[in-house]
C-alpha cells in the first residue's frame, strides 16, 4: 500500500489488515497496520488491530504498547475494551478479561460475540463447572436460539418468546431458553414470572452463574432483598475473582440498606478490577450515604484519575452540594464537555456539575448557562406531557369529592405507623425527615415506591379507566387490604420503631387514597417558596423520574397543578395534612419542630433540634446538607438568577407573594 498511501483512509488500512488476519497472515496484517498508524497514529481501530496482530504472533510486549496507547486515547470505545479483554485473556488474567468484556458489552450491546467471549473467559477460570447435560444443552437448537436472539434485538420479543417456549416444550431442561424467557418477562415488568423461570433454571443448573445473576436482579425488582442477597452470594461463590459478581452483591446489599456491607463488596470489586467505573460509583454512593464525605470525595477523584473521560464522578461530586471543585477540575470538565465524541448523558452530567461549580464560585451567569445547556439536552430524551398532568389532577379532584370520601371513610387499615412527607423535590423534605428520624420513636427509611406499587395493584373496572377512576366500584373490604398491602411492602425497610417515614415527594398525588386506606397515617407537606422550589428542581439532575424539571415553563406549570391539588386536599380533608414551610423552619427551628411533633402526637426530644448530629444513612441529594446545623443560605437563592427566570416567574405569578 506504500505507493498510494496518501489516498488511503484509516478505514482502508483497517479493512486491509482485517483481510490479512482473515487469511491467517498476522505478519502482513501488522505491517499494514504499522503503515496505517504512520498516517493515523491515534486511530482506535488501527491501534486495536495492532494489538490483535501482535497477539496472534505472541508478541505480547508489543501488543501492550499498542493497547496502552489505545486505552489512554479511547477509553470509552467498545472495541478498545474488547481488545484489552482479549489481551488480558491471553495473559491469563481471566477475571480482568471478563470485566473488560462486560464494559465493551455495556458500550455496544448489539455485539453478539462479546457474550460468547465472556462465557469462554469464565470457562477458562474454571468457575462455571460442567452441568448435567451441558454439552447437549449447548448444542440444542442452536439455529432456533440464534434466530430468537435476533428477533429480541430487533424488538420482536413476542416472536422470540414463541421460539423459546417451543424449545422448552421439546427440551424442558434448556436453561438458556428459560433465562431468556425470564429476560422477556422482566422487560414487560412481569418480574414474578421471570423469577419462576430463573429459579427453575438454577434448580436444573445450580452452577449457572448468569442465571443466578439475573435471578438476583429480578429479586431486587420484586423487593425481595434478602433473597437477592442470597442469589448474589451464590454468584460470588461461583466466580469470586470476577469484579462483576462482587458488583452484583454490592448492588443487592445497597438496595437492602446494608450500606457498610455494600461498600465492602464494591471495594472488593475494585481490588479485582481497579478501574471499574460501576464499582467506583457504587462505593462512592455508599460512603456518601454513610456520611463519610472525605472518603467519598477521594473515591470519586480516584475514579476520575482512572478514567478522565468519565463524567459521572464529576456529577456525583457536584451532587454532594457542599463540595467545591478546584480550578483544575473545572478546567478539565470544560475541556471534556466540548469533546465531540462524548455521549449525551455524560455531557448532561458535566453541564450540571459545571453549573454547581460556577454557582459555588458566585458566577451565576455562567452557572445558569451550564444548567440551561444541560437541561435542554436532557429534556430531548424525556417524555412528559403537561396536559396529562393537568388531566390527572382533574381526575383526582373529580373522584375524591367530599361525598366519596365520607362514603368510604373508616374502612381502611388503622395502623398509625406511617408518616408520609410529600411535596415537590428540593423543598426541604430531607431536612424534615432528618429532624424526625432523630426522634427515638421514628425510623427514617428513604423515598419508597411502595405506594405507587399498591396503586398499580388496584384492579381497573374498565380498560379505559385511569386511576382514580377505578376506585368508586371498589368493594369495602379492599380499602383495608390495600392499606395492609402497603405496610407489608414496606417491612423490608423498617427495623421495628413505632413510626416510620416514607419520604417519596410524589405521594402528594395519593393523599385522598392514603386517607382511605391508612386513615391514621400522618401526612406532612414540605413547602418552599415557589421560585426556590422550582428553580431548585431545575438545577437538580435526577438519575430518573421528575421529567417536568428540565424546562422552566413546565416545572412552573407542574407546581401550579401541585398547589391546585394540595388546595383540594385541604378543602375535602381539613386538618389531615400539615404544611411545613422550609423558610419558617430555617428561621425558627424549635417552634417548627415542636409544631410538627405535636401534629404527630409525639413528645418533644432535644435530638430533633440536634438533627445534624444524628448518624444514619441518607440517600438523597441533600445528604450532606442535612448533616450540618440549620442554615439560611438556600433561602431566596433564586434571586441570583432572577434575570433568567422571566418565564418561570410569569407562570408562577398567581402564587407569588408581593
Amino acid at each position: 500500500m506504500n505507493d498510494n498511501s496518501e489516498k488511503f483512509t484509516s478505514l482502508d488500512y483497517f479493512q486491509a489488515a482485517t483481510m490479512h488476519m482473515g487469511k491467517r497472515d498476522p505478519a502482513t496484517a501488522l505491517a499494514v497496520t504499522i503503515e496505517g498508524l504512520e498516517h493515523y497514529p491515534e486511530n482506535a481501530k488501527l491501534l486495536c488491530m495492532g494489538v490483535k496482530s501482535c497477539i496472534a504472533q505472541r508478541y505480547l510486549d508489543e501488543a501492550r504498547l499498542y493497547m496502552d496507547k489505545a486505552r489512554s486515547l479511547h477509553i470509552a470505545d467498545a472495541l478498545v475494551h474488547e481488545t484489552y479483554a482479549d489481551l488480558k485473556l491471553m495473559e491469563g488474567s481471566s477475571g480482568k478479561a471478563v470485566s473488560a468484556y462486560r464494559q465493551a458489552l455495556k458500550l455496544n450491546p448489539d455485539n453478539d460475540g462479546i457474550q460468547a467471549k465472556i462465557d469462554h473467559a469464565r470457562v477458562k477460570m474454571n468457575r462455571i463447572k460442567p452441568l448435567h447435560g451441558q454439552r447437549q444443552q449447548k448444542l440444542a437448537f442452536p439455529e432456533e436460539m440464534e434466530k430468537a436472539g435476533r428477533l429480541e434485538r430487533d424488538g420482536e420479543k413476542d416472536k422470540a418468546e414463541d421460539i423459546y417456549r417451543s424449545i422448552l416444550r421439546r427440551y424442558p431442561e434448556h436453561v438458556e431458553a428459560m433465562r431468556r424467557l425470564a429476560g422477556i418477562a422482566g422487560s414487560h415488568r412481569k418480574h414474578s414470572d421471570a423469577e419462576v423461570f430463573l429459579k427453575q433454571a438454577v434448580k436444573i443448573a445450580p452452577d449457572y452463574v448468569r442465571a443466578w445473576l439475573d435471578l438476583s436482579v429480578v429479586q431486587l425488582d420484586l423487593q425481595e432483598f434478602e433473597q437477592a442477597i442470597v442469589s448474589a452470594q451464590r454468584v460470588v461463590e461461583l466466580a469470586p475473582d470476577v469484579a462483576e459478581t462482587q458488583l452484583a452483591l454490592g448492588n443487592a446489599m445497597a438496595r437492602a440498606d446494608r450500606v457498610s456491607e455494600a461498600a465492602k463488596a464494591y471495594r472488593r470489586a475494585l481490588d479485582l478490577a481497579p478501574g471499574h467505573e460501576g464499582a467506583f460509583s457504587g462505593l462512592g454512593q455508599q460512603l456518601k450515604t454513610l456520611g463519610r464525605q472525605a472518603d467519598a470525595i477521594a473515591v470519586y477523584r480516584e475514579s476520575i484519575a482512572s478514567n478522565p473521560r468519565n463524567a459521572e464522578p464529576y456529577w456525583s461530586l457536584a451532587n454532594m452540594k457542599t463540595f467545591r471543585f478546584t480550578d483544575d477540575e473545572i478546567k478539565a470538565m470544560e475541556s471534556l464537555v466540548e469533546d465531540r465524541e462524548l455521549e449525551e448523558l455524560p455531557r448532561v452530567q458535566l453541564c450540571n456539575a459545571l453549573g454547581f461549580a460556577y454557582e459555588g464560585c458566585g458566577d451565576f451567569e455562567q452557572a445558569f448557562a451550564y444548567f440551561q445547556r444541560g437541561n435542554e439536552k436532557r429534556r430531548e430524551s424525556e417524555t412528559y406531557d403537561p396536559q396529562e398532568t393537568e388531566a390527572a389532577t382533574d381526575r383526582q379532584i373529580t373522584v375524591f369529592n367530599t361525598q366519596f370520601i365520607e362514603k368510604h371513610e373508616g374502612q381502611g387499615e388503622a395502623d398509625p405507623a406511617p408518616i408520609f412527607i410529600v411535596g415537590l423535590p428540593r423543598s426541604g423534605s430531607t431536612l424534615i425527615e432528618q429532624i424526625l428520624a432523630s426522634h427515638s420513636q421514628v425510623e427514617g427509611t428513604h423515598e419508597l415506591n411502595d405506594l405507587a406499587y399498591t396503586v398499580q395493584s388496584i384492579p381497573l373496572q374498565r380498560r379505559e379507566d385511569r386511576f382514580p377512576q377505578n376506585l368508586p366500584g371498589l368493594k369495602p373490604h379492599l380499602w383495608s387490604r390495600f392499606g395492609k398491602d402497603y405496610l407489608q411492602r414496606t417491612l423490608p425497610f423498617r427495623d421495628g420503631a413505632p413510626r416510620f417515614i416514607d419520604k417519596n415527594p410524589n405521594n402528594f398525588i395519593y393523599i385522598g387514597l392514603l386517607h382511605l386506606i391508612l386513615p391514621n397515617a400522618k401526612i406532612i407537606n414540605a413547602r418552599r417558596y415557589p421560585l426556590d422550589s422550582c428553580f431548585g428542581s431545575y438545577k437538580q439532575l435526577f438519575a430518573r423520574g421528575q421529567p417536568f424539571t428540565y424546562d422552566l415553563t413546565e416545572v412552573g406549570e407542574y407546581y401550579i397543578q401541585y398547589q391546585r391539588l394540595m388546595d383540594h386536599w385541604h378543602e375535602v380533608l381539613p386538618g389531615k395534612v400539615l404544611d411545613v414551610q422550609y423558610e419558617e423552619v430555617v428561621a425558627d427551628l424549635e417552634t417548627q419542630v415542636r409544631s410538627i411533633l405535636d401534629y404527630l402526637e409525639l413528645p418533644f426530644e432535644q435530638a430533633c433540634l440536634d438533627f445534624h448530629q444524628t448518624e444514619r444513612a441518607v440517600k438523597t441529594a441533600s445528604s450532606e446538607q442535612v448533616r450540618q446545623p440549620i442554615y439560611s443560605s438556600s433561602v431566596d437563592l433564586w434571586r441570583n438568577y432572577e434575570s433568567h427566570l422571566d418565564e418561570l416567574i410569569e407562570v408562577l405569578q398567581p402564587l407569588l407573594k408581593n
